[in-house]
């Protein structure tokens, strides 16, 4: 498990939004209950923001240098084209 979220030197901040009881963010609430512990120890020092808001689509946001951002829809993905997502999200900084 070690390793497996290890974020780029430029990533500043990671950013999930989601509903707390849609349906549509069910794979969203599943990740972050299951992989949360593991990114937050693989990288102590990067905030991971978890905002949840009642009708709320399910997104992820990457924070990079300079103010550059990315963001990729979660919404009607699993639990494991989730975790390929932001894996990929998170280690891309260009």
């Amino acid at each position: 498990m070690s390793g497996r979220f290890t974020f780029s030197k430029g990533l500043k901040e990671v950013r999930f939004l989601f509903c707390q009881t849609g349906e549509h963010s069910a794979a969203t609430r599943s990740f972050l209950l299951r992989n949360y512990p593991a990114m937050k120890k693989d990288n102590p020092a990067t905030p991971i923001l978890i905002r949840d808001a009642s009708g709320t689509l399910p997104k992820v946001y990457a924070r990079f240098e300079f103010g550059k951002e990315k963001s990729q829809s979660l919404e009607g993905l699993s639990d494991q084209q989730i975790e390929e997502t932001v894996s990929s999200l998170v280690k891309n900084s260009s």
